[in-house]
This record gives C-alpha cells, structure tokens and sequence, in this order.
C-alpha cells in the first residue's frame, strides 16, 4: 500500500496541492524576492540612476529561476515574459517598494509580523516550482533523472544561482559569492527537495506528489520563517552535513607544521646556499710580488 493512503492528512494534502498561486502567493513572492534586491548595497541609488536597470534586476529576482529552466530545457528564455499578468504585477510591486511616497509601502511590507507572512507565502511558491519543474523535466526527458533535479534545483533556486549576474546589471563583481561555492539554506532545500520529487516521479519514493508538496512546504516554511524571525544564517542542514560530509568526502586537512616547517627548511638550503667562505689573507711576501709584476708589465 502507498505510502501516502495511510496518512490521514492526504485529502487536505491534495487540496493544498490545488490550491492556486496567482495572484495572491505569486503577489507575496514578488514582494519578499524585490525587497531583498532593495537590501543589497547601491540598489536605491541605482534605481534613481538607472530605473531600467533596477527594473531589469528586479524582474531576475521574480523571474529568475523560470528563465534558467528554460535554458536548461532549450526553449525560450523570455517565453515566461508572454505571461502579462505575472509581469505587470511584478512591475508594480517593484515600483512601489523603490518609488512610494515616503515609502510607505516598504515600510509596511517591511514590518517584521508582515514580512514573515510573505515569507511564508513565498516558500509555498518555491515548492510549486520545484515541483513543476521537476514533472516538466520528467515529461521531456522521462528517464533523465540528471535532468529532473537540475530543472527541479534551477527552478527553486534560480535567482540565487543567478546571482553574479544580477550583480552585474547593478555594477558589481563579487566572484567570491558565487552561490555553487557558497550554498545558502533556500539553495541546499531546493537541491534536496528536488532530488526527493525525482524519487517521487520516478515511483522510487512511495508518496503521492500533493503528500510530497504538502510536507516538503511546511518543511521549509518553518525553517525559512524561523531565520526571518531571528536574523539567522544557519543552515538547519548544518548538524546532518558536519557528520555525514566527514565520512564521505573527509575534512579539510590542518596540515602538519613539524614536517611542513622542515620542509621549508630544505628548500630554503636549496634554493639559497650558504656563501663561500672568504679567501685567506695574502702574506706580505706575496703581496711584494704582485707589486713587482705589475710594475714589470707597466715598463714593457
């Protein structure tokens, strides 16, 4: 028997599986992924600046992850644009957290106790994404998993893997925050998520998919509006990856001074040998003789 027949929770599962995103949850996605660019430094002055740039950048943070999956899938990139809705209220949401009047709608959307709410909204997004992306993938590729989680991945994370080069539009290089390098916890929830729908696809995991977005949302709603809540960066991961990631991979090695100190030695002696010793005095008789000949050779 499924897995997903013994829970009892399986028809408010299903429901909350239908239940749809547009426009209230994608409003709430558009509100939480703009008011993070708004955070990054030289993002207000660069809307003053340049409003089309700001607008470009704002339009990577909503739509981000939808143009990544389409390049993964080789169609269009800018076939999401076509949806004119999501578009002009993505617009408008942009415009009036970066131009409002005395900014007060910032400052209401901002405000913590609202903030956690889109927060919350914001992940119920997120897990549709990895969703559809993932059952996308199967429907193009039916056996390729490879393909199931990179669309699954891009589609839950795709504006943070897109990161550089929002920081491009806005003027700034910063190689060294490459999200590959660096994961956060909506990039590593997103990749384990994905695998987990993978398995679901594929029949390998014996829960229906509306069980599966169901409990993977709540997952992540909790954790991410924890983080909100407290300011925290620590990745909920953090405990299960310091004991597993050793085992599998092994630990940065600390290296071993004594030898690495030796070492160095050696190559020190190698590379710079000791000076050689001074010659010996000459005696005064010798030096009468240099004197000599050097006297015989001027008269020749």
């Amino acid at each position: 028997m499924e897995l997903s027949e013994a829970l009892p929770l399986g028809e408010l599962a299903a429901a909350f599986a239908a239940l749809p995103v547009f426009p209230l949850f994608d409003t709430a996605y558009f509100i939480v992924s703009v008011l993070y660019l708004k955070y990054e430094p030289g993002a207000v002055e660069m809307s003053r600046k340049s409003p089309f740039a700001s607008w470009l950048c704002a339009m990577l943070h909503c739509f981000g992850s939808y143009i990544l999956a389409d390049l993964l899938l080789g169609e269009a990139p800018l076939g999401y644009f076509s949806n004119n809705s999501s578009v002009i209220l993505a617009t408008a949401v942009w415009y009036l957290i970066f131009f409002c009047p005395m900014n007060l709608f910032y400052k209401c959307v901002s405000f913590l106790p609202v903030k956690l709410v889109f927060v919350a909204m914001k992940e119920v997004v997120r897990v549709r994404k990895i969703a559809a992306g993932v059952r996308h993938a199967h429907h193009l590729y039916h056996h390729g998993w490879f393909v199931m989680m990179a669309t699954g991945w891009v589609k839950g994370s795709g504006v943070a893997l897109m990161s550089n080069l929002e920081q491009l539009l806005r003027g700034v290089w910063k190689p060294e925050t490459n999200e590959i390098l660096h994961m956060s916890f909506p990039t590593k929830a997103s990749l384990y998520g994905t695998v987990l729908f993978t398995l679901q696809q594929t029949h390998w995991l014996p829960i229906s998919e509306a069980n599966l977005i169901f409990f993977f949302t709540m997952f992540m709603v909790v954790c991410k509006v924890f983080m909100a809540a407290t300011h925290s960066h620590a990745s909920p991961f953090a405990p299960l990856e310091n004991l597993v990631c050793p085992v599998l991979f092994g630990s940065v090695s600390s290296g071993h001074p004594g030898h690495h100190h030796d070492h160095h030695g050696a190559s020190h002696e190698v590379s710079h040998p000791p000076p050689p010793p001074p010659p010996p005095a000459k005696s005064k008789e010798e030096l009468n003789e240099g004197t000599r000949k050097r006297k015989a050779k001027k008269a020749e």
